[in-house]
C-alpha cells in the first residue's frame, strides 16, 4: 500500500492589476469619507482595481503562471486545477475551466470553490486531500477576485476595503518533515447573513427592478464580520495548534486573510499570535477577496522572508460565514527568492 505523502508548497504567484485607486482618488466616488477616515479605520492607503477588459479568469491566470513559473513545473503536468472565487467571469462556465484554457493546461481535472474570503485555505486544504488519493499528483490552486465590479461606492462600509487580486500556489508531494501539518475548516450557516449579494441567483433572479434596487452589489454588516472574527477565529486557531502539538508562541509566520489592518492587529493580540511575524500587504493592495492570503504568501516567499522549515500558519474567513487554517511547515528546498 502506497504511503500518504507529506504535501507542501512547491510555488508560489500573485497577480494585482496595474490601475492603483490611493485613498485621496476613491474618496472622489465615495460619499461622507476622508482618506485619513479611510487609513485610521483599516490601515488600507491604496488598493488596485482591474482594468475593463481584465475579468477574474485573467487575473487567475497570472497568478497561476507566476506560481507555475515558481515551482518550475509545465501546465501540462497539473493534474487538478482549482479556482476559489466568488466573483467568477460568469455563472456558468466554472472560471477554473477558462483558466485551464488560457494556461494550456488540459490534462488538469478543473472546479471552482467558493467559500469566499475563506477559499485560498480551503482551496489548500482540497488539494491535501486529493493528494492523498493520488500521491504523485500536482495541484495548483488559485484564489482570483474582481471585487471592484461588485462595490456600491456609495456604501463607505464596504467601498473603502476592497480591491482585486489573485494568489496561486502549486502544490504536491514534499520530503519529510516538511508542508502540511494540520488544517481546520469551519462553517457557520446561521450567520450566513452578515456578508452577501442578495439577486443574482435562483432565489431573487436578475431583473430590471433588482438592478434599480442595488440588489447586485456586496452587502456586509461590518460590525457583525468583526464580532465574528474575534469571537470564532482565534479558538479554530487555538483548536488546530493544540492538534499539531504546538503553540502559538512556536508559529513563526502568520499569512492571514487580508480583510482590515485594524482588525487584524486585534485578531493577532486575541490569538496569542504577537510571537509571529505577520505579513500583510493591505496598505497597499486592499482587501482582495479569496485571494488576499495568497497575495500575502507569495510576497512573502518572494521577499526571502519565510526560512526553510519555519512554521507558517495561513488563515481565511468570509462569506457563509467560512474559517479556514492551515498550518504548514515551509519547504525551502524551492527556486532562490525572486524579486
Amino acid at each position: 500500500m502506497q504511503s500518504i505523502p507529506h504535501v507542501g508548497i512547491l510555488g508560489t504567484g500573485s497577480y494585482v492589476p496595474e490601475h492603483e485607486v490611493t485613498n485621496e482618488a476613491l474618496v472622489e466616488r465615495v460619499t461622507d469619507t476622508t482618506p485619513e477616515w479611510i487609513s485610521r479605520k483599516t490601515l488600507i492607503e491604496a488598493r488596485r482595481f482591474a482594468a475593463p477588459d481584465e475579468a477574474t479568469s485573467d487575473l487567475a491566470t497570472a497568478a497561476a503562471t507566476a506560481a507555475l513559473q515558481d515551482a518550475g513545473i509545465a501546465a501540462d503536468r497539473v493534474d487538478y486545477l482549482i479556482v476559489a472565487t466568488s466573483t467568477g467571469d460568469s455563472p456558468q462556465p466554472p472560471t477554473a475551466s477558462l483558466v485551464q484554457h488560457a494556461l494550456g493546461a488540459y490534462r488538469a481535472a478543473c472546479f471552482d470553490i467558493n467559500v469566499v474570503c475563506a477559499g485560498f485555505v480551503f482551496g489548500l486544504a482540497l488539494a491535501n486531500s486529493l493528494i492523498a488519493v493520488k500521491p504523485d499528483a500536482v495541484v495548483l490552486v488559485v484564489a482570483a477576485d474582481v471585487y471592484s465590479r461588485i462595490l456600491d461606492f456609495d456604501d463607505r462600509r464596504t467601498a473603502i476595503l476592497f480591491g482585486d487580486g489573485a494568489g496561486a500556489a502549486v502544490v504536491g508531494a514534499v520530503p519529510a518533515p516538511y508542508g502540511l501539518v494540520d488544517v481546520e475548516l469551519v462553517t457557520r450557516g446561521d450567520a450566513h447573513e452578515l456578508i452577501h449579494i442578495k439577486a443574482g441567483g435562483s432565489r431573487v433572479p436578475a431583473s430590471a427592478e433588482t438592478v434599480a434596487e442595488g440588489d447586485h452589489y456586496f452587502r456586509m454588516n461590518g460590525r457583525g464580520v468583526r464580532d465574528f472574527v474575534m469571537a470564532g477565529v482565534p479558538p479554530v486557531f487555538a483548536d488546530l495548534l493544540k492538534r499539531a502539538g504546538v503553540t502559538a508562541e512556536q508559529v513563526d509566520h502568520f499569512v492571514p486573510h487580508q480583510a482590515n489592518g485594524v482588525m487584524i492587529q486585534e485578531l493577532v493580540e486575541a490569538a496569542g499570535l504577537t510571537a509571529a511575524r505577520t505579513h500583510l500587504v493591505l496598505d497597499r493592495y486592499g482587501n482582495t477577496g479569496s485571494g488576499s492570503a495568497g497575495v500575502a504568501l507569495d510576497t512573502a516567499a518572494r521577499s526571502g522572508a519565510l526560512a526553510d522549515g519555519d512554521l507558517i500558519l495561513i488563515a481565511g474567513f468570509g462569506g457563509g460565514m467560512s474559517v479556514g487554517a492551515a498550518l504548514m511547515r515551509w519547504y525551502g528546498g524551492r527556486k532562490t527568492p525572486t524579486p
